[in-house]
């Protein structure tokens, strides 16, 4: 049986090739050691979904999305521990901890079925914040429990234990997790280790542990006005509203359920309240489902809404000098999902606000490679041809 998470031993950047869009970086020269992470994640977002949403939003010939600004690129490689073209689950689970896991699995490599690992593993990501003093916050549009946030916060064999889950989660103190709904444990997940994996005794518990349980916009803007220390807010029994129905003036969004930029703002004021820093991971999920789907129209409504998200950040690290220079900002994909391709159109340029023709080459992940965009403290040890393995021990180096 192997233990998760092991430290990677002898793991030292001694270079970085740092590949620049815009001006160098000098904040993460001149404060190689970060108090805040923020890790925001466009799930199965692809080179050609960013091609086709920065086409429909600026046009083909101006204009970046917000992520694309930030000053270091770099790429990595995705496969899991046992397959070329991994799962959520594996590539997550690789960022949290440093090491490569099986399609299925969460920060944990044990074989039962009861949804624990035997063995304490060592430290996710958000553990080493959490020693630090640090709080921690996972904002997502997926269920809250899903494969992604759970990587971090949790340590179980499949991710389907989503009852084990969000037990682990609050055994861990995660101070902010808003999102969608808690899901049951569902084969081949057999049981919680709480002894019930039914979700209403599982927000009891939340309850009972001070937590403010919020489900519309205007709890959520309530807890940020009142400073609530520790929030759960599930706005959706499962995922959230997809986005295109927000830009459909055909189709009625729910006015109480918060956009993921505004779930990001309402994060980033309750976390950074604490003066020891923070972790933060922001999810777009439904980029990936619409991948699943072949859906183009879908796929740039949710790039663009994530995009949003990255901007709500950037503004925050703009409203005060200090933040920059304390703030770890990354946006990294896990995978590519679709094998989505620009297929024209051809004889003509596709304008802002219009839809690009688009390929699929299948309904899964891809085992394509991925692109970073960094800046901050020790964001240049980014810029070059990485591992998902590799971005654990590059910010394990620079937390503080």
């Amino acid at each position: 049986m192997r233990i998760a998470c092991h430290f990677l031993a002898g793991f030292i950047l001694t270079a970085a090739l740092t590949l620049t869009n815009g001006n160098a970086d000098t904040s993460a020269v001149d404060s190689p050691r970060a108090k805040n992470i923020i890790f925001m994640v466009p799930d199965g977002m692809g080179l050609a979904g960013v091609t086709a949403a920065r086409i429909f939003k600026h046009g083909p010939n101006s204009g970046r999305l917000s992520f694309e600004t930030l000053p270091v690129i770099g790429y990595q490689s995705t496969h899991s521990a046992d397959s070329s073209v991994t799962d959520s689950a594996a590539a997550a689970s690789a960022w949290a901890c440093g090491e490569k896991f099986n399609n299925g699995e969460i920060s944990c490599h044990d074989d039962n079925t009861d949804g624990i690992c035997d063995r304490t593993p060592a430290p996710t990501i958000l553990d080493l914040a959490k020693a630090l003093g640090k709080v921690a916050g996972l904002v997502v549009t997926s269920d809250i429990t899903h494969a992604t946030p759970a990587a971090f916060g949790a340590n179980v064999h499949h991710r389907r234990c989503e009852a084990e889950i969000a037990r682990q989660y609050l055994a861990r103190d995660i101070d902010v997790l808003l999102g969608g709904g808690i899901a049951k444990n569902r084969a081949p997940c057999k049981r919680s280790s709480s002894g019930s994996d039914d979700p209403d005794s599982l927000l009891a518990a939340y309850r009972a542990s001070g937590y403010a349980i919020i489900d519309t916009k205007t709890q959520m803007n309530n807890a940020v006005t009142d400073g609530h220390p520790k929030v759960l807010g599930l706005f959706k029994p499962d995922g959230k509203t997809l986005e295109m129905f927000r830009v459909n003036p055909d189709i009625a969004y729910p006015r109480q359920e918060p956009t993921l930029p505004e779930m990001t703002a309402a994060a980033l004021h309750l976390l950074s309240r604490h003066d020891r820093g923070f972790f933060l991971l922001v999810e777009g999920s439904q980029i990936d489902w619409a991948g699943h789907d072949n859906h183009l129209k879908n796929q740039i409504a949710e790039t663009l809404a994530f995009d949003a998200a990255v901007q709500e950040v950037l503004q925050w690290l703009s409203a005060q000098p200090n933040r920059r220079q304390e703030t770890l900002l990354l946006v990294v994909a896990d995978h590519e999902t679709g094998g989505f391709a620009i297929n024209g159109p051809r004889g003509s340029l596709a304008a802002k606000g219009h839809f690009v023709r688009d390929g699929w080459t299948g309904d899964w992940h891809t085992a394509v490679d991925t692109l970073i965009w960094a800046q901050g403290p020790g964001s240049p040890r980014f810029g070059r041809a990485l591992d998902n393995t590799d971005l654990y021990g590059v910010i394990k180096r620079v937390l503080k």
